[in-house]
């Protein structure tokens, strides 16, 4: 009975005075073991999201693919995510006319060429952070409604879910396990909307953004004398960094984790902050199941921010070895043909400017322009090259609303007819 009086005071005491006083504590009776009172949960559990609404318009039939392009497989022979309407990358349209695909394909949100609004991602983030535990639990959950008899189905999707060890308090490094953004370049950083300078990813975004399964490990040491620091980040996951639209990142399929990192630099002065890095990736590719198909790349990036302007790019250089004969690629449609060799070279850089206006209701306006850049070919086919100009502002106001238009020029270069696929699209991200 002593114990029952006990819960119920904690039951029925308001939040805001648990904040005030301290909850008894029966000490004879109380449980083995450390239970948290209503009030420190309160302190450590953390809900935030953001709400993504987004309009966008695609020129032609809303894909890459031209109706006089008999080549199969037709993504091959076309960059399918190039009319990209919103920050995951997904595409208006990915109608191939009938012509057969081996899986290479972007998720669409099924609008062709028709002006539409989107409810592009709802997304919720729960934070635990216990008191005098050096432990951090992060999930996030998403929800992206598609109109599913001409783009894909409605989703739900738990994009994040992970656990993070600090053990040290005198040193910056971080123990991770679980689900997690990849650790390979730097435009895995801006992979939710609000936190997106512009709105679409970069051409070769699908290759370094990913979030895949396994295991990751951050150091950084400070060079106070140089105003400086240089960090390390490691991971071995079930499928590297690509999304998960391409290669199945819940399972390994291949029994062995691919190992994937980042080396950077950093030099932090006043008024100018440069930071360079170098990432490499080596492993068997997830998409089948032969340990001996490998994959391989190396990328560089840059970023420099000074006096209101922001630069920031990156290159990559990508390689896929051939899978087996009788061995079927596996990708987010399940099984389909030999997995072919596969090559890229690409990158991106983007030039920012920030105006120094701000008050209580503006929080920043930011005018911005992209260039994107990819050679694609695959084992036995005609090199693909395209590139894509983007152009755009992002307003923000209030510290909690962004307000985002962009244009796409969409361009092919060598490799396939040219195809009327620009877009425009806009964005309203509303952060809580």
């Amino acid at each position: 009975m002593r114990q029952l009086a006990w819960v119920m005071v904690l039951l029925v005491t308001p939040a805001w005075a648990a904040e005030e006083e301290m909850v008894a504590v029966d000490e004879e009776n109380a449980p083995n073991g450390y239970t948290p009172s209503e009030a420190s949960l309160n302190e450590v559990l953390r809900f935030t999201g953001y709400l993504d609404v987004g309009f966008a318009k695609a020129f032609g039939n809303g894909s890459s693919f031209a109706a006089n392009d008999t080549r199969v497989p037709a993504d091959y022979g076309s960059d399918a995510f190039a009319p990209a309407v919103n920050s995951r990358g997904e595409v208006a349209s990915t109608d191939s006319g009938g012509r057969f695909t081996n899986g290479f394909l972007p998720r669409s949100v099924g609008i062709g060429n028709r002006p539409s609004f989107l409810l592009n991602t709802a997304s919720v983030d729960v934070r635990f952070t216990p008191k005098q535990v050096p432990l951090f639990v992060f999930v996030r959950a998403q929800a992206m409604p598609r109109f599913s008899p001409t783009g894909d189905a409605t989703r739900f999707d738990l994009q994040q879910a992970f656990g993070k060890l600090t053990p040290f308090s005198a040193h910056e490094f971080a123990l991770s396990l679980g689900k997690f953004d990849s650790v390979f370049g730097i435009e895995y950083l801006e992979n939710e909307a609000n936190l997106r300078t512009n709105i679409t990813p970069s051409l070769i975004a699908r290759y370094t953004t990913g979030h895949s399964l396994g295991l990751k490990v951050f150091y950084r040491f400070q060079l106070p004398a140089l105003w400086s620091a240089v960090s390390f980040n490691l991971a071995g996951t079930n499928s590297g960094t690509r999304i998960e639209a391409l290669v199945p990142a819940s399972a390994s399929l291949v029994g062995v984790p691919v190992g994937s990192g980042r080396i950077g630099y950093e030099l932090n002065l006043k008024s100018v902050q440069v930071k360079l890095g170098v990432s490499g990736l080596y492993g068997a590719r997830n998409d089948q199941t032969d340990p001996g198909a490998l994959q391989q790349a190396l990328a560089g990036d840059l970023r420099v921010q000074a006096f209101g302007f922001s630069l920031a790019g990156e290159v990559l250089r990508l390689n896929d070895a051939r899978g087996p004969n009788g061995v079927k690629r596996t990708g987010a449609e399940g099984p389909s043909e030999i997995p072919s060799g596969f090559n890229v070279l690409g990158g991106w850089g983007r030039l920012a400017y920030t105006l120094p206006l701000t008050n209580e209701w503006l929080s920043g306006l930011t005018f911005y322009g992209r260039y994107d850049r990819r050679h694609g070919w695959f084992e036995g086919f005609t090199t693909l090259v395209t590139d894509r100009i983007t152009a755009g502002f992002r307003l923000d106001l209030f510290e909690m609303l962004a307000i985002k238009a962009e244009y796409l020029f969409n361009r092919e270069i060598s490799g396939a007819p040219r195809v009327d696929n620009d877009v425009v699209t806009g964005s309203v991200v509303l952060t809580w």
